[in-house]
């Protein structure tokens, strides 16, 4: 969580985030997860007959099942944190995952990809290797298209095309920095 290098030309820190109590994460994970899950559900209900939907309830407690052993999961080998390391310089901003979680990072994805392979499961081998690719992360100056501050959480939101996306999180101390760092870089 310490700023590692704070000149005006290239900045450093590393910061370990509660992955459960961080609103833009939480955010993330409603987008990514619970929108998606939460439509199934609705549409399961909707379309399955009034006598079937001990079914459908079943279901959903399976699917709530599995959340809560992926918390516990989370909890387990990660502790509750993301730990991620920032490079801003002239380029652009690079963020990737620090080394201690890049290592938990590659043992749980290699074994998605492999158990992925042996059950004959592309959308699980597909996921593992995703998940690997975005162990690092950079996104250029000139393709910002969206910026999004927030000082009260320490936050900041960039947005180049719907697939480039970087969350920046930065310690109290070093919020203000980056932020004009980032305006700086921006307006050029």
């Amino acid at each position: 969580m310490n700023p590692v290098e704070n000149d005006v030309e290239k900045i450093e820190w590393s910061i370990q985030v509660p992955i459960f109590r961080n609103p833009m994460i939480l955010k993330q994970l409603g987008i990514a997860i619970g929108i998606p899950f939460g439509l199934l559900l609705i549409f399961f209900f909707i379309v399955s007959d009034p006598e079937d939907r001990i079914y459908t309830l079943y279901a959903s407690g399976v699917i709530l099942l599995l959340f809560f052993l992926t918390y516990l999961f989370i909890l387990w080998v990660y502790k509750g944190k993301y730990s991620a390391s920032y490079i801003l310089d002239d380029w652009g901003i690079r963020n990737f995952t620090h080394a201690d979680m890049a290592k938990k990072n590659k043992l749980v994805n290699g074994l998605t990809i492999g158990l992925g392979l042996l059950a004959g499961k592309p959308a699980v081998t597909g996921a593992g290797m995703l998940a690997n690719s975005k162990q690092s992360v950079g996104l250029n100056w000139n393709k910002v298209q969206k910026v999004k501050y927030n000082p009260r959480q320490n936050t900041i939101l960039l947005r180049g095309n719907p697939m480039e996306n970087i969350g920046v999180f930065c310690t109290q101390e070093n919020y203000p920095l980056v932020e004009t760092f980032i305006k700086k870089k921006l307006s050029i």
